[in-house]
């Protein structure tokens, strides 16, 4: 019996202790908290997007003429070669063609007979002239007599009726004298409009053969360099046909000023205008840097390529740069306008929708957003963000929405 209640007190006590009220625990704050992750966070910050990209191009003479004859010839001298610098209007090709020369002896032989026909026709147009001013004049005399008898034949007895009946007929012949007179004038002014017109044609085929012996001479249209000759002395030249053209005579090429056409990418076309400076390399001087200026813009992209070509001039006053050289561009990209930046690494990627995570009210979000262009340590984001949120350094999804969180804020560069 003893025994048995030793037992039952040490249960009691047990349970007792088992039992001690919740409100009697000590908790330390820190305790309360340690289960929370802390995120490492910086700040959304704007700017204006100024950076360069590296962009291939291609380097095009500002001028690029293949010389072919405009008539027919044998190439009677050629004055160039591969490599000659050349100025405007200077001859570099000399060629000949018999039959131009023929042609052009027979068109100056007709514009002299024209010409003598014309001269034949002004002398036999002053001569109806005079005819008919004589006829007119003899006309108003003999008329003038004529009426001067009709009146005086009033009086019976002064002029007798045969007289006067001469006098009438002789008017009425000087009358159509004058008439005949003024037909040889208009035909005499008719001829001479004919051989006016047939000298005029002869001069213009006199012109023409002229220009073709002209074309015999093949002048440079501009200073550059002769870059390829494909023909010799005594060569058969002729133009070309068509798309079906051969290879030209000589081919100039203008490499005092170039063209430096880069193709664009949509997303940097913003931000650049006709003469903006621009500058480039090229691998066979690798050190030095040369500058050209925007010219032309396409304004038009190319659908396939996503790139609108852009065009620079470029003063090649050494003459250092070739065409057919490949540059790379250092293509300014700068927006007109301000744009939210986040550190590279606060853009998760590897979800479906890029995310950055921005802690509110101690939470976790997620906000989905579109990359932009990196600039030095930063990338562009378009979303529902804004200017000053806080957002974790490290982008991740570990997290999910809605988790409790404490910051702490580190620069942005921090690793």
């Amino acid at each position: 019996m003893h025994r048995r209640t030793l037992v039952s007190i040490f249960c009691v006590a047990m349970f007792a202790a088992c039992t001690k009220p919740e409100e009697t625990r000590e908790v330390s704050p820190e305790s309360a908290t340690s289960s929370e992750q802390v995120v490492k966070v910086t700040k959304v910050t704007s700017g204006v997007l100024d950076r360069e990209l590296l962009l291939p191009g291609e380097i095009l003479p500002y001028q690029d003429v293949p010389l072919y004859p405009k008539i027919p010839g044998f190439i009677k001298w050629i004055g160039v070669d591969r490599g000659y610098y050349v100025k405007k209007g200077q001859l570099l090709v000399e060629m000949i063609a018999p039959e131009v020369k023929a042609t052009r002896d027979e068109a100056s032989a007709k514009q002299a007979q024209a010409s003598a026909n014309t001269e034949a026709a002004k002398r036999k147009l002053q001569t109806a002239r005079a005819n008919q001013v004589r006829a007119e004049s003899k006309y108003k005399a003999d008329n003038d007599t004529y009426l001067r008898m009709k009146r005086a034949a009033e009086v019976p007895g002064v002029i007798s009726g045969n007289e006067l009946e001469d006098w009438r007929q002789k008017a009425e012949v000087d009358q159509a004298e004058v008439d005949a007179c003024r037909e040889l004038v208009s035909a005499a002014a008719a001829e001479l409009v004919a051989s006016q017109k047939a000298l005029i044609a002869s001069k213009q085929a006199v012109d023409h053969q002229s220009d073709l012996l002209q074309y015999l001479k093949i002048t440079a249209p501009y200073d550059g360099m002769i870059t390829e000759r494909n023909m010799h002395e005594g060569s058969f030249a002729y133009p070309p046909h068509g798309q079906d053209g051969y290879t030209p005579m000589l081919r100039i090429k203008q490499l005092s000023l170039l063209r430096v056409v880069i193709p664009v990418p949509d997303y940097a076309v913003d931000g650049v205008d006709v003469g903006t400076p621009i500058k480039f390399t090229v691998s066979a001087y690798p050190t030095r840097v040369y500058e050209g200026k925007v010219a032309r813009i396409a304004h038009s992209l190319d659908p396939k390529t996503r790139t609108e070509p852009v065009e620079l001039n470029y003063w090649n006053t050494d003459r250092t740069v070739d065409p057919g050289m490949f540059p790379q561009v250092r293509w300014p990209m700068k927006r007109s306008y301000k744009t939210l930046f986040v550190p590279i690494t606060s853009v998760y990627t590897s979800l479906e929708t890029p995310i950055v995570v921005r802690i509110r009210d101690g939470k976790v979000q997620w906000v989905q957003v579109r990359r932009g262009q990196v600039m030095e340590d930063k990338v562009e984001v378009f979303g529902d963000l804004a200017e000053g949120d806080t957002i974790a350094i490290a982008g991740s999804d570990d997290i999910p929405e809605g988790t409790p969180v404490r910051t702490e804020t580190v620069s942005a560069n921090a690793k």
